[in-house]
Parts: structure tokens; C-alpha cells; sequence
């Protein structure tokens, strides 16, 4: 490991985990700076879901496209604490005023936290979907699982594939 990377981990560590940088993104391993947020290992799926990773625990939730493509979302069905679920299968539902859409688990592992403020008030999902309105907590049972998944740099990359095919 660099010396940049054990700087980042000591950084993430110290509870520092916002900064602005002046220029688009850059990346360093799973280490990636942008404009609004640093974040040391957040990854997404084509589903639009994302997870942050701390240890074997990851918290999940769903991306600003995702939420911004749903709308004002006024209910949130989380998978309850001790659930099992494996890659890819439906873990809950969010509904809008726009349409309803289910949740599919970013990593197979067992739940171990919902966010109650977001099924007391899921509008935290639109107002800050990294932040207040994450989803769920789960223990990977399947860490190699997080190879699968796109990194912030590869997530924009798709997102622009998906809308020059429309």
C-alpha cells in the first residue's frame, strides 16, 4: 500500500470525510474526490443501488439518479434486522408520486440496521441520499461480491451509456 493510500485510510478514519476540491473527480484505488463529497469506498450497481463499506459492514442505499428519477418518494418498505439476502434479490420497495420501484441488495449478507428517519420521513431520501437517507446496514458475507460492483468514475461512465441509448 502507497503512502497516499495509508494517508486516505488515516483521513477516512479521523471522521474527516467531507472535503471540496476545485476539479471533477479524480480516483485513487476506491478512494475518489469530487466536488461534493469524499467518500473511501463507495460502489453502485446497474440497479442504482449503492453501498459504502466500513469493515465487513455495508450500508446501503440508492443514488442521486435513482432518486431523482422517482420523484418525491413518500414511503420506504426496509428489509427488516436480521434478514438474509443474497446479490441481486429484492430486499424492499420505494414508492413516489411518480411510480413504485423494489430494492435489490447490492451484496448477499444479514441486515443489521434500518434507518428509521427515512421510514419516518422518506422525502431524507430525496434531501440527502449518501447521507441522512441511507437504507440499510448488512454484514457481507460475500465481500468478493464488492468486486462486481462500479466505482464512481465507472457509475457516471454508465449512466452516460444509458442515456445515449435513449
Amino acid at each position: 500500500m502507497g503512502w497516499m493510500s495509508r494517508a486516505l485510510i488515516t483521513l477516512a478514519k479521523s471522521h474527516q470525510a467531507k472535503y471540496n476540491v476545485v476539479s471533477g473527480i479524480s480516483q485513487c484505488g476506491r478512494f475518489s474526490f469530487s466536488t461534493t463529497s469524499f467518500n473511501a469506498a463507495r460502489l453502485f450497481t446497474d440497479k442504482h443501488e449503492w453501498v459504502d463499506v466500513n469493515g465487513k459492514t455495508g450500508t446501503v442505499g440508492i443514488s442521486h439518479y435513482a432518486q431523482d428519477s422517482l420523484g418525491d418518494i413518500v414511503y420506504a418498505q426496509l428489509p427488516d434486522v436480521g434478514s438474509e439476502f443474497n446479490l441481486h434479490d429484492e430486499c424492499g420497495a420505494l414508492e413516489s408520486v411518480k411510480a413504485a420501484s423494489e430494492l435489490y441488495c447490492p451484496v448477499s449478507g444479514k441486515v443489521v440496521e434500518k434507518n428509521p428517519a427515512v421510514e419516518e420521513t422518506p422525502g431524507l431520501i430525496n434531501q440527502s441520499c449518501y447521507e441522512k437517507g441511507w437504507l440499510f446496514k448488512i454484514d457481507l458475507s460475500k465481500p468478493e461480491e464488492l468486486d462486481t460492483l462500479m466505482d464512481e468514475a465507472a457509475y457516471e461512465k454508465f449512466l452516460k451509456s444509458q442515456s445515449d441509448d435513449g
